[in-house]
């Protein structure tokens, strides 16, 4: 069993602090996280920074924990650019990165990015098939639906090789199939209960039977939204608030059975029923005082379900 944190992204008051995050940034080393996470949110309300940029300054403050973003939402973005900025960042973290990838659903403001909707699936497809490409070899022809380069080089190339994990999210059986094909393992997004959760693991299983391939070769791991205090009702009600601010831009309501939260010992119960559902990595993602969760949740909460 592994936990990993989700990094602060949000700039309080207009102004970044440094000093804040450099702290997060040591206490999560020095408590023993496996990796640091972001996320990805272009448009919305939530003032929160810029995931592969927030992650090379988190490399350049750091020097042992793994450093992932989860999810970049692939058919927004331009496969040859996303591909360079992979590399450089983990160039950066000197081989510490990786990667979560998803398609993205029909409701995304796809036209705010010139990206058709209709062939969001394929052009997520095709992106990572060129990102790979231009990740190991030295000269790439590439005559794609989307995408047409000839004899094109990209260096540097990342320091992992073939190159840093990739994550796969989603949803839908087809999005869970394509995970166990392609992807290192599968990421359960925070906005889903951990009853969806156990559904989407049962699904990665018995694709990993269907496909043949070594379940110790993939890992299934759920962002899981936490808050922990000595009065549990107030946790609840803090990242209810902190959810509505989250997502409610996007119309998104009734998130009260998606967080684990309560006292330590309700957040120790629903923690034990996410690895239960499946999960093999538990990133952990409180929304407010994020310092002080993290340290409740790494002495209090996570001894409990060793």
């Amino acid at each position: 069993m592994r936990f990993a944190i989700s990094l602060p992204q949000t700039v309080q008051s207009g102004s970044f602090d440094p000093t804040a995050m450099d702290t997060f940034l040591t206490h999560a080393e020095e408590l023993g996280f496996d990796s640091a996470w972001t996320g990805e949110q272009v448009l919305g309300t939530q003032p929160l920074l810029s995931p592969l940029e927030t992650l090379a300054y988190a490399a350049a403050r750091t020097r042992r924990i793994r450093l992932g973003c989860a999810m970049l939402v692939g058919p927004l973005h331009n496969p040859v650019h996303l591909a360079k900025t992979v590399a450089s960042v983990d160039q950066l973290s000197q081989g510490r990165l990786e990667i979560g990838l998803v398609a993205g659903g029909p409701n995304r403001m796809f036209s705010a990015f010139g990206v058709d909707p209709a062939g969001h699936v394929a052009r997520f497809g095709e992106g990572l098939r060129l990102m790979e490409q231009l990740w190991t070899r030295p000269r790439v022809d590439f005559d794609g639906r989307f995408w047409q380069l000839r004899d094109a080089a990209m260096e540097p190339k990342p320091v992992q090789q073939p190159h840093p994990p990739v994550w796969f999210g989603g949803s839908h059986p087809n999005a869970l199939a394509r995970a166990v094909r392609s992807a290192h393992g599968f990421i359960g997004a925070g906005s889903s209960t951990t009853a969806a959760f156990a559904r989407h693991a049962e699904i990665a299983r018995d694709q990993l039977r269907r496909q043949q391939r070594d379940p110790s070769s993939f890992t299934l791991a759920k962002r899981v939204y936490v808050a922990v205090d000595n009065d549990g009702d107030k946790a609840r009600e803090w990242i209810a608030d902190a959810l509505e601010r989250r997502y409610g831009y996007f119309g998104l309501t009734g998130l009260a059975a998606v967080p684990v939260a309560g006292t330590v010992d309700d957040c120790a119960a629903g923690l034990r029923e996410v690895v239960a559902a499946g999960a093999q990595l538990l990133l952990l993602n409180p929304l407010f005082d994020e310092l002080g969760q993290m340290h409740r949740l790494a002495a209090e909460v996570l001894p409990r379900l060793a």
